[in-house]
């Protein structure tokens, strides 16, 4: 069986295009070529992957399938090209949430005096390796642990953390609040690239229950609707600015650490000068070893 990736292509656009003449517009080839194409990948599959009528278009049970994996196929391609592509004139850092918070524009006007033509350029990739392990980044912003063997990992700074309440909360008449005062709530945790769960609390007097959320929209919206209340770093407060949610410190609760993350064996050209500008923004220096 040989699936090329112009027949995966071809399968992509009819369906997401509706016709095989719009397909052949969108790929800039012939509609001859798209029908080609679609006809030699059922062949290769031994199935019909789409259903033809002279009004539309329209995939088979067995079409739906192959489209998801053709579409993951084509998305592992797509990310290939770009690291293979990618220009030698940026260093691409990668985060999960809200990138370096209120130093993120700081940094990136800092490395452009000082490397006018090579670009810092932030990118958003809701993964516990903020698209590191993806091949999507050359560093990664990170405010969870990091054990992965495979990757250097530097600490740069630390955040405060905040809680994340809706603006009719009755804590959100308060400047700070403090860990007791979740205590019986619904706290939102992101378990895959979040910095907030139970181990912030003792064995009692902790949050009564936890709602999953995924990435820090899901959490805002989950708190605006009154389903959850939430808790994160200083640099969502300044990323994510919401009119129905305030941000309260938590006075006692442990900062939140920040370090960046690159591939061990491979890492990017500047990255000790990136490591340096970031730890300038969030002030950090460095403790000594003990002799």
């Amino acid at each position: 069986m040989a699936i090329d990736l112009r027949q995966l292509r071809a399968l992509v656009a009819v369906v997401e295009e509706g016709s095989f003449t719009d397909a052949a517009i969108a790929l800039g080839t012939s509609q001859a070529s798209v029908s080609r194409a679609v006809a030699a990948l059922e062949s290769a599959l031994g199935t019909r992957v789409l259903r033809r009528t002279s009004r539309q278009v329209t995939t088979t049970a067995a079409g739906l399938r192959v489209l998801e994996h053709a579409r993951q196929a084509l998305g592992a391609v797509a990310a290939l090209e770009r690291v293979a592509g990618r220009a030698e004139g940026e260093v691409r850092v990668g985060y999960a949430w809200s990138a370096l918070g209120e130093h993120t524009a700081p940094v990136q006007r800092r490395w452009a005096e000082a490397h006018p033509g090579r670009e810092l350029v932030f990118l958003g990739t809701n993964s516990p390796t903020a698209g590191l392990a993806e091949g999507l980044v050359d560093v990664a912003v990170l405010r969870r642990p990091l054990t992965d063997a495979r990757f250097a990992v530097e600490p740069v700074g630390s955040e405060d953390r905040y809680a994340v309440l809706p603006r009719t909360d009755p804590l959100a008449r308060r400047r700070a609040v403090a860990l007791a005062d979740f205590a019986g709530r619904t706290l939102a945790v992101d378990p895959r690239t979040g910095t907030t769960g139970e181990h912030l609390w003792p064995a009692e007097g902790g949050p009564r229950t936890y709602r999953e959320v995924h990435g820090v929209e899901d959490l805002l919206t989950s708190v605006v609707a009154g389903q959850a209340v939430g808790m994160t770093s200083a640099a969502t407060t300044h990323q994510h600015r919401h009119p129905g949610v305030v941000y309260r410190r938590v006075r006692d609760a442990p900062p939140v650490p920040v370090s960046l993350a690159w591939w061990r064996e491979d890492p990017p050209a500047d990255v000790a000068v990136v490591v340096a500008t970031v730890r300038d923004a969030y002030g950090y220096r460095e403790v000594p070893a003990a002799s």
